[in-house]
């Protein structure tokens, strides 16, 4: 048998892409696939500056109060601003994989309002900043760390003495102070956990600028504000940011973003102490 020849007059269509590919997506589909894009080049961007920050102590500095709180934050936003703005490329480099055709955002836009079987809104494909939550980890400076370390003894021992967590005396500390024991805030609150002089006083503190002192002093202080709510975390570090006379005035959490960004980190640096990392 005489071997079949295959005519073929342009030797690279048979790889070429097929025709027609874009079609079999819809304007709905495209929306969601160019979020993910995007949504990736922004984690992937906030992971970068993220490293690089890491190496010089953060943005806003290694003895900066909540600096690493900040930073995150700051991360976030940064890196959803540069996804935005293509300053990267990857998000148009695989949307451009998968549907064949550049990321329009205008264009898919127009398609989704044309498109009448379109049940969903899509506004933007910016990625959402958040304020990190109690499953989110917040990643402490190394200065902070390392200066929170030298208190180990004092903070497992308040620890025992007060019967909390001592990844909850360690949170806290971070949070207030950044683990400089010589901070004052603008309120006169001192210390490694920001006692306030009457606090301070009713604590039996004797010096409130002596770490031990003030680590007692704090812990003891929550420890009361445990008892006093059941043991209800959220509500004792609402306590301890607002005052307990807030937590009874609206009968819970106060609608302050301050004291819910305050929770907010303390929660986040337990599951990071948790994790272990």
């Amino acid at each position: 048998m005489s071997d079949i020849g295959l005519k073929i007059t342009n030797d690279s269509k048979h790889i070429a892409k097929p025709q027609g590919f874009e079609s079999t997506k819809t304007p709905k589909e495209k929306a969601k696939l160019a979020k993910a894009a995007q949504d990736f080049e922004s984690m992937l961007t906030s992971m970068m500056l993220k490293s690089m920050n890491q190496t010089t102590g953060g943005m806003f500095g290694e003895e900066s109060f909540g600096g690493d709180y900040f930073d995150t934050i700051f991360e976030t936003e940064l890196a959803s601003f540069i996804s935005e703005k293509k300053s990267l490329g990857l998000a148009d480099m695989i949307y451009k994989k998968v549907i064949g055709e550049d990321l329009d955002m205008n264009k898919i836009k127009q398609e989704l309002q044309s498109d009448s079987s379109n049940e969903i809104k899509f506004d933007s494909v910016k990625p959402k900043s958040t304020v990190p939550n109690d499953s989110t980890a917040i990643s402490p400076s190394k200065g902070s760390v390392d200066r929170l370390n030298k208190f180990d003894s004092i903070i497992n021992k308040a620890s025992q003495k007060y019967n909390i967590d001592k990844n909850l005396i360690k949170s806290v500390i971070l949070t207030e102070s950044a683990a400089n024991p010589k901070a004052i805030s603008k309120a006169n609150a001192k210390g490694l956990m920001q006692l306030i002089d009457s606090t301070a006083a009713d604590m039996n503190v004797k010096n409130i600028w002596n770490p031990e002192d003030n680590i007692f002093g704090g812990s003891k202080y929550l420890s009361e504000m445990l008892k006093k709510y059941d043991g209800n975390i959220e509500k004792s570090l609402a306590a301890y940011n607002a005052g307990p006379g807030n937590v009874e005035k609206y009968d819970g959490i106060p609608p302050f973003e301050e004291t819910k960004n305050y929770i907010n980190r303390v929660k986040g640096y337990m599951k990071y102490w948790e994790s272990g990392l």
